[in-house]
This record gives C-alpha cells, structure tokens and sequence, in this order.
C-alpha cells in the first residue's frame, strides 16, 4: 500500500507553519541503526519526539550519531531527562529547553520528560516528549504532571508526543485525549497501532496537539514511499507515529 502524501513542511502566504512532527520509541538504539535513520529521513520531520534514547555509555555520542544521520540536530533530552528526547532540523529556531525528573517511585524504573519551546516561522511552540510509567496509578499521576508541565510553558501552542504505556481506552490516554487533540482520532491517516512491529495490535504511542493547531493527518507511516515493513520491523520494537499538523501564523 503507498500512502496518500502528507503536505510537506512549508510557510503559508498567510505565515501559518505546516510542520512534521515524529513521535518514535527507538529502545535504545539497541536494533539496527541504518534501518532506524532510514526510517526517520523518509519522514523528513521538522520535529522528532524520542523515547528510550540512550542513556547509558557514551550516550550522547550516540544520540549525535542519529542527528548526523539524519540531517537533524539535537534539541535536548536523553539521559538528563531519562530516556526523551528531542531533535530538530534548522527550520526551528530553539527559544528554551528544559529536562524534567519525575519522581521516582521505589522500584519502578525513573522517568522524565524532555521538553522545549522553538519558533517555526515565528510562531512558538512548546514540545515534550514522554514515556509514561507501566504501572496505572503512576502513570496516571505522570499523566496530571505531564499537563500541568504544558501549562506552565507559557505558550499557547504545544504538542506533546510518547509512549503512553496505555491504550485510547485507558484512564491516562483519555485523560491527554480529553485535554488535547489526539491527532490520529482527529485526523487518521495511515496505520493506527504501533506495537508490536511484527504483529501490531495496540496504539501505544501518540501525538497529541493543543486546540488551535489544526491537524492535516496522523499515523504510522508504513508505506510512506522511503520507509519499508523491513526497516520498520528492524529500526526497534515500536513504530512510529508522523503528523503534519498547521500551527497559525504569530499575532502581530
């Protein structure tokens, strides 16, 4: 199946910004590297959301080594925010970044947010990629910080993109979902559930998008011409997620 084309990214005549934004849980880096920068230079995004980016030895040279590849640079996050990560071509102009701890919970693995806000043709829009916790009473709690964090931005546009470790019907995905635009419920394109690559069953993984900025499509990628079922089962253990999405022009 070839997949209708997503606009590309572009500056409208009335400076509104149409963006690509990636989300991709890319474990680690621990799989096939060449397949999972094939991936991400076919979606050609203007944002990439990371989850489960190196954090360990030497994982900031690694978390280069993807940017490089990819003709993207590195926006902030990795091991500073356990685990997001952020990444940017040059049409971003980055205003702030900021790496968020969440607290940890004794036994539970620590998790973190990696969040910014960058201007696209003016127009200034806060990011925060995260991976919410596998147990359900903190990953919802994650869920309350999570939105509380995007209040406090100081920025009327924001997307927010991860690993939910929950699905459309679970309290944490309804509760995003009732305070932004899931992106794939508003505007679907391509395929819906992200995990497994082998045999995907659940949507796990998502973009979601304060109101005001409109969402011209959201899914998984398989069959955008470039990515291939071959890399996509190779690259890690997730698909990703794409959206292009039109963020209005700055007021004067």
């Amino acid at each position: 199946m070839v997949l209708t084309p997503l606009p590309d990214s572009r500056t409208e005549p009335d400076g509104s910004a149409v963006i690509r934004v990636l989300s991709y849980n890319i474990r680690s880096m621990r799989d096939d590297r060449e397949a999972l920068a094939r991936v991400i230079t076919a979606c050609a995004p203007d944002l990439v959301l990371v989850q489960e980016a190196p954090r360990f030895f030497r994982w900031r040279k690694r978390a280069a080594w993807l940017a490089a590849r990819t003709d993207l640079v590195v926006l902030g996050g990795g091991a500073t925010a356990a685990g997001p990560l952020l990444l940017c071509s040059l049409r971003a102009t980055v205003e702030r970044t900021q790496d968020v701890l969440l607290p940890l919970t004794p036994g539970l693995h620590r998790r973190g947010f990696a969040t910014s806000v960058v201007r696209i043709a003016g127009t200034r829009i806060g990011l925060l990629s995260f991976h919410l916790s596998l147990q359900r009473d903190e990953r919802l709690a994650q869920t309350g910080m999570l939105l509380e964090r995007l209040d406090d931005m100081g920025v009327e546009h924001a997307i927010a993109a991860g690993d939910l470790n929950d699905v459309p019907t679970g309290g944490a995905f309804r509760r995003l979902a009732g305070r932004l635009q899931d992106c794939w419920a508003v505007r679907p394109w391509g395929e819906e559930h992200t995990y497994s690559p082998d045999d995907p069953r659940r949507r796990i993984d998502a973009i979601f998008a304060t109101e005001g900025i409109e969402v011209l499509g959201c899914g998984v990628p398989a069959g955008l011409p470039g990515v291939t079922e071959a890399d996509l089962r190779a690259a890690t253990d997730h698909l990703p997620v794409l959206a292009a999405l039109r963020v209005p022009a700055m007021l004067p």
